[in-house]
């Protein structure tokens, strides 16, 4: 009798960072073979050595990319036999993209025949057409996956891609910019990078959107209820002199005599540019027009008269609170409308006073 033998084999997958990264980074194979090699000269590994292990790895990391489009398949698949940690990072470096690609196709359409134009943003950025390519696919991949799910945005990204906070953020930005349809592309508004939007989508996400929890909405979706109380701050231009008075006094000790004079002679329009703003957000087409606003009515006039960021934090400081100080913002829901809306708006004209 022959006895029944039972064979198991294991072979885990061996992913080199270095070599990973520079797969993701659209380098090709050719290329990553010199970067290899300069770096393991001193080893003295032979050229055809490095160029063996390269093409090893390249070959792998192209047969693990279809896994990697969806990431809880990756764990799943029996094929490839990889660690929790090597698996963690072939999905975060894969879904990581660079700031200043995401930023050039904020406000586009992620259509096939966009894809095929992004040459342009390539030489632009010099991030690698293949590079992205990738990032350009996984924003799209990301956007229809997550679109019709109700619940946090960002953590069905983390549930779905398997993805860290931080990078989930990241994508729940992009999507918020991309459902509010908020302007980001006018020239006006070139100066901003990624980092300046991801610093005020975040504070509309956590600020201005439904709280926690509220049933048939997202963090994307913002507070309906919420935007048309804002309508009410228009009282506050009835008592624009005793705001005036209170922020003037309030402020005088912190500003220099040319920047006072300048913003005693103007405050009615600052203070009126503040209120409009707000007081329309309820408009689907103010609201699409937000960060042009900021820069047009607010920012480029500070700007003219050489306002510094400590003057303009010290006076939205003092504009919000003493404005709280009024009798036409006692009622409750007013006051906790003004509080959410100057949360925000001081956070972003502070994040976006900039060249």
């Amino acid at each position: 009798m022959i006895p029944d033998v039972d064979v198991f084999i294991s072979n885990y997958t061996i992913v080199d960072p270095e070599v990973y990264q520079l797969w993701v980074d659209g380098c090709t194979a050719e290329a990553a073979v010199d970067v290899v090699h300069k770096n393991a000269f001193k080893s003295e590994h032979t050229l055809d050595l490095v160029k063996s292990d390269v093409s090893d790895h390249y070959r792998t990391y192209s047969l693990l990319e279809k896994l990697l489009h969806n990431p809880p398949k990756l764990a799943e698949q029996l094929h490839f036999q990889i660690e929790p940690l090597t698996r963690q990072l072939l999905i975060e470096k894969y879904y990581e993209f660079d700031d200043c690609v995401i930023r050039e196709l904020l406000g586009k359409k992620l259509s096939s025949r966009y894809r095929k134009d992004l040459d342009e943003i390539s030489e632009k950025t010099g991030v690698s057409l293949k590079s992205c390519r990738r990032q350009f696919d996984n924003v799209k991949r990301i956007y229809k996956t997550v679109d019709d799910l109700q619940g946090s945005v960002i953590q069905n990204i983390r549930n779905l891609f398997l993805l860290p906070e931080d990078i989930a953020k990241r994508y729940g930005v992009v999507m918020l910019l991309a459902c509010l349809r908020l302007e980001t592309g006018k020239k006006k508004l070139q100066y901003l990078t990624f980092k300046d939007l991801y610093v005020c989508s975040m504070a509309i996400m956590s600020t201005w959107t439904y709280p926690v929890g509220t049933s048939d909405h997202d963090d994307i979706d913002l507070d309906r209820e919420f935007l048309l109380d804002l309508r009410d701050i228009r009282t506050l231009n009835e008592k624009e002199k005793e705001l005036k008075h209170l922020v003037c006094t309030k402020l005088r000790p912190e500003f220099l005599d040319k920047a006072f004079q300048e913003l005693e002679t103007n405050f009615k329009n600052y203070s009126r540019s503040i209120i409009t703003i707000g007081s329309n957000l309820h408009r689907n087409r103010e609201l699409r027009l937000f960060f042009v606003e900021l820069v047009e009515k607010c920012i480029d006039p500070w700007k003219q008269v050489s306002w510094t960021v400590s003057d303009l934090t010290n006076f939205l400081d003092a504009y919000c609170h003493c404005a709280l100080q009024l009798d036409c913002l006692r009622e409750t829901d007013t006051k906790n409308a003004w509080e959410r809306y100057m949360s925000v708006l001081s956070t972003c004209l502070v994040q976006m006073y900039h060249h």
